[in-house]
């Protein structure tokens, strides 16, 4: 069985019920909202592991803020990150590079590949930290895989229908 992110019924991927989902970081409400209510729930922590949801504060250029997944840890300075609606409108991005360029190492300031150049944007944004799903990191997320036609799908539970699929090809 194969599963695939889908479209949210009547609009676009958006990074928060993408990173909820492949996280298991069960927060809702607007992205620059999830540091405050991990609190209590949630270990939270400047340094990142696999699985944890990188938290980033809400600026003029992103009012609500944004979440991603970091799939893998590179080196002290270097994370992959999956996440949702960052360089294309409801793209989804897996194993893209985000850099800590803060001065202090905390993992305050990063910058984030973008599609657009092909490499790290030339925006910095600032970082609450990494919230930690259960307390540890994840595991590394399997290999992308596209569903076949005649693969049984579970779709992500994100008030879809059939006709979302319909749409995208997948079903018939």
């Amino acid at each position: 069985m194969t599963v695939i992110p889908a479209q949210a019924k009547g609009g676009v991927l958006q990074c928060v019920p993408f990173a909820r989902q492949v996280s298991g970081v069960d927060i809702r409400g607007n992205a620059w909202t999830w540091w405050s209510q991990a609190a209590g729930r949630y270990a939270r922590g400047n340094a990142p592991k696999a699985g944890s949801v990188m938290s980033f504060q809400k600026t003029g250029k992103m009012p609500y803020g944004h979440v991603a997944m970091v799939s893998k840890v590179v080196s002290d300075r270097e994370v992959l990150l999956t996440h949702a609606n960052w360089s294309t409108r409801g793209g989804i991005e897996r194993n893209v590079r985000a850099v800590d360029v803060s001065a202090a190492g905390d993992w305050s300031q990063v910058r984030v590949w973008f599609a657009a150049v092909g490499g790290l944007g030339t925006s910095s944004y600032p970082v609450n930290g990494f919230i930690y799903a259960d307390g540890a990191p994840q595991a590394e997320l399997p290999a992308t895989q596209i569903a076949q036609k005649s693969d049984k799908i579970l779709m992500a539970s994100l008030d879809l229908d059939l006709s979302d699929l319909k749409a995208t090809g997948v079903a018939n």
